[in-house]
């Protein structure tokens, strides 16, 4: 069938269907961008869906079409960091001792700071008010990735591959160190000259972080 009998190709040889998914993966994209920055700005309480439309630059009917309510999209702003967190933690599974996965754990973790910093401020801003929208998060996904955790790190330590350190106080650690990064980011900034960091720095920091912990667990 011909492009212009099928109607379903675009000049440049995508499909229709193709290019309005795209077309739409896009909108979305920048609704969770938007979002992010408002929601780590305002809050939940103080965020409004055309704060947010306008940030996104969309009509605000546009917005809705994607979220129906302020509520379904912070809890995707929400769940899409802490996805991003729980992928990160990918190579405690794969990892074959704590250096390499806790070093690497470390490494993700800086880098989600670095780059979605404000997704990482609505997740802390979220739980320091109790956690009145993602209690859910925590009761279930999130306590279960953690025991899953806190068991290979007690695998480590019957194998004598690092010091017997309590694993959730690990894990505490590692969390409120590698996500200071972001939720901190102005403090940071400022104690740096008024600066973010470059990339050199953040390359030295992310070294200096995991010499740290690393040898804090007798591993280096």
């Amino acid at each position: 069938m011909r492009d212009d009998e099928s109607g379903k190709r675009s000049k440049n040889g995508r499909s229709g269907s193709g290019s309005r998914a795209e077309a739409r993966r896009a909108t979305e994209e920048a609704i969770l961008k938007a979002a992010e920055t408002v929601f780590a700005e305002a809050g939940f309480g103080g965020a409004t869906m055309q704060l947010i439309a306008d940030m996104a630059g969309l009509p605000k009917a546009n917005l809705h079409y994607y979220f129906a309510t302020k509520e379904a999209l912070y809890r995707r702003v929400v769940e899409r960091i802490f996805t991003t967190w729980l992928e990160a933690a990918d190579v405690f599974d794969e990892a074959v001792g704590p250096a390499e996965g806790i070093g690497a754990y470390i490494d993700a973790k800086m880098e989600i700071s670095r780059s979605h910093p404000n997704g990482s401020k609505v997740w802390a801003s979220e739980v320091m008010h109790g956690a009145p929208v993602i209690q859910d998060y925590l009761e279930t996904t999130l306590r279960d990735w953690t025991e899953g955790r806190a068991k290979i790190i007690r695998r480590w330590i019957a194998q004598g591959q690092m010091a017997d350190v309590d694993p959730h106080h690990l894990l505490y650690m590692l969390w409120a160190t590698t996500q200071h990064y972001a939720d901190f980011g102005h403090q940071i900034e400022t104690l740096n000259g008024g600066k973010p960091l470059s990339d050199e720095q953040w390359e030295a920091t992310k070294a200096s972080v995991k010499g740290i912990v690393l040898r804090g667990i007798g591993v280096l």
